[in-house]
């Protein structure tokens, strides 16, 4: 629990760092944000058993032929997925989240690849499961959803991380979906922290065992501790990428740091992973932002 309540103050402070290093850089916010769109949908996709790299999924999104073979649904995941997160980079502030506006997500993301349950939730027997977990009747779908999102908004004094962490379980407990359940549940997420004034999360693949943890422990008690640590460290790392070139610094990898400054690689790895230094991943590489002496 301490750590998670350092991981709140430590939020706050890095908010107000980014709002003021941010005033009159919106163009290079931009373009921090284009540049993540392929490593969000990488990570995504790659938590739902996409075999696909990073550098083939730049590829795809960049129209360049792959050096193998990949499905027609791959092509379409990794497209239709990258348009769903361009798209709520720039409605999100415009638009609350509604059942409506997650219908529309999901045709967006699902378009092309199954146009029968595109845009819409499950219904009649489509029962659904993950792992040893059955998702809920399709006829409490929609009260359930209801449910998440009024709790969400009446916990508005709560701490961004807590509620957020709960909305992301008590989604994909839910999993109002045939198909793209994950992938929808982590773009919400972003929608509302966009939407919230704070920046976007990547859940990391290299995350992915304890990711599944935070939905074990969900299913098992309704706690919701280690999804509050996930988010935490995500949202940590997105500040300490835009820090780094907001504020003008000279982005190195870790272990060039490590060198420069005579300190154990392996500790500054298990710190970063802590995200206790300004630490982020950037394209699966640690990097931290330097001031030029």
């Amino acid at each position: 629990m301490t750590k998670i309540l350092n991981a709140y103050n430590k939020i706050s402070s890095l908010r107000e760092r980014y709002y003021k290093a941010s005033m009159g850089k919106d163009a290079l916010i931009k373009l921090i944000s284009e540049t993540e769109v392929a490593e969000q949908v990488y990570n995504s996709n790659a938590i739902e058993n996409s075999a696909l790299t990073l550098e083939e999924t730049e590829k795809i999104l960049l129209q360049i032929d792959l050096d193998r073979y990949i499905t027609e649904r791959e092509i379409f995941e990794t497209k239709n997925l990258a348009r769903v997160v361009s798209y709520i980079d720039k409605r999100a502030k415009e638009q609350e989240l509604t059942l409506p506006v997650i219908l529309l997500l999901h045709k967006m993301l699902i378009s092309n690849i199954s146009d029968d349950i595109a845009g819409r939730f499950r219904k009649d027997n489509e029962f659904v499961r993950v792992g040893s977990h059955i998702a809920p009747d399709p006829k409490e779908v929609v009260g359930r959803l209801e449910k998440m999102l009024i709790e969400y908004n009446a916990a508005s004094q709560e701490n961004i991380i807590k509620r957020i962490a709960k909305l992301h379980l008590t989604f994909e407990y839910t999993h109002p979906f045939c198909d793209g359940n994950g992938r929808i549940g982590r773009v919400i997420n972003n929608y509302i922290l966009i939407r919230e004034g704070f920046v976007p999360i990547n859940i990391k693949f290299i995350d992915r065992k304890k990711y599944y943890e935070a939905f074990n422990e969900f299913d098992k008690n309704s706690a919701t501790i280690i999804m509050e640590e996930i988010v935490g460290k995500a949202l940590t790392n997105g500040y300490h990428k835009r820090l780094a070139y907001l504020e003008g610094k000279k982005i190195i990898t870790l272990a060039d740091y490590g060198k420069q400054n005579k300190l154990s690689h392996s500790n500054l790895i298990n710190k970063a992973n802590r995200q206790t230094i300004e630490a982020f991943l950037e394209k699966n590489v640690w990097k931290i932002g330097v001031l030029d002496e």
